[in-house]
């Protein structure tokens, strides 16, 4: 009689265990359900944020890598994405009235990169009335109401940009230099930068700066007239994506009988087709999916309440003949192939 009871009494506690870890399974389950009209209990997901990014141009490789990068972070952070771009970056107000757009429409976050530091700066402190958060990549705007600037350091790639054409022309000769907007940000720091750098050779004298204001045709043309301008121009140094792309081909096509020293700042496959056929002598790259992923991420972050970074500087790399295949070099250079 007494084993019968004893035996009752293990029974009594296997089963109370078993309802004691089946309760601890439920528990966390129920707190993330719903119990739909016809009786089904539904999980439910959590809630998708909406984020805005704008950035200075449509259909450009290097805007696109951005796009890549946040698209990335928005899977893992469960985020949907307005990609927004005017068709070219020298339409400022094309890009203001998006930005606009986005902040009337309500998104949780905006991810910026400003092709004016002014202009867009108004507008972004309209999104204190919002209360939306606003991250800056690639490019700092004015405006106190940026959390977070993610971008590359432009004044040092200037200069970076300047000492490979220097090596490549052995600190002498006249160079010219192809810049993008005239009065953006980024420009003007990269120039300085540049000009800084050549200022400390003697031996260097910049005969000329043209703004090419992101066109390819335009920096073409005023390549080629650089060119025929300043016979012993020896070196250009070009100084975003499209500046770049305009003076390759210019200088390819001109066979001027001379060697033209080119560095240029940013890549795309095509830039790279001309690194490796030796029209450009070396590239500082930076990291545009890094930009694209890093601004989403803290724009989320941001929303939880979590603390995030008032600046981040992502890293820039030279990239010439001797380690454009480094498998790390090249998932930087070509990261939308997997």
């Amino acid at each position: 009689m007494l084993s019968s009871y004893a035996g009752q009494g293990r029974g009594l506690k296997v089963k109370l265990l078993r309802a004691i870890v089946l309760l601890l399974i439920i528990m966390p389950l129920a707190l993330n359900t719903a119990c739909s009209g016809n009786g089904i209990i539904e999980i439910s997901e959590p809630e998708q944020r909406n984020f805005a990014l704008v950035v200075k141009m449509l259909n450009d490789d290097y805007w696109n890598t951005v796009r890549m990068g946040a698209e990335a972070a928005a899977k893992e952070f469960n985020v949907k994405i307005t990609f927004l771009a005017p068709e070219h970056e020298k339409d400022v107000q094309q890009q203001v009235e998006y930005t606009e757009q986005a902040l009337k429409l309500g998104v949780d976050a905006l991810i910026l990169a400003a092709s004016d530091y002014m202009a867009l700066g108004q507008v972004v402190d309209q999104a204190s009335y919002y209360n939306i958060p606003v991250i800056s990549i690639d490019s700092e705007v004015g405006s106190t109401k940026v959390q977070s600037y993610i971008g590359t350091n432009s004044y040092q790639m200037g200069r970076t940009a300047g000492q490979e054409l220097v090596k490549l022309m052995n600190g002498r000769g006249k160079v010219g230099v192809m810049s993008f907007i005239q009065g953006a940000h980024n420009a003007e720091q990269r120039e300085e930068g540049l000009m800084d750098l050549f200022s400390r050779y003697d031996g260097i004298e910049v005969a000329e700066k043209a703004y090419c204001y992101s066109d390819p045709d335009l920096a073409y043309e005023l390549t080629l007239r650089m060119l025929a301008k300043h016979p012993d121009l020896e070196g250009i140094v070009a100084l975003n994506s499209i500046s770049s792309l305009g003076v390759a081909r210019a200088v390819k096509d001109a066979d001027a009988g001379r060697a033209i020293r080119v560095v240029t700042i940013d890549s795309t496959p095509e830039l790279m087709g001309y690194l490796q056929d030796e029209v450009i002598g070396a590239a500082v790259v930076q990291n545009p999916f890094a930009m694209g992923y890093l601004g989403v991420k803290y724009a989320a972050d941001a929303l939880q309440g979590s603390d995030i970074p008032e600046r981040v500087e992502t890293d820039a790399k030279v990239i010439d003949l001797n380690n454009m295949f480094w498998p790390e070099n090249q998932k930087l250079l070509f990261p939308f192939v997997k």
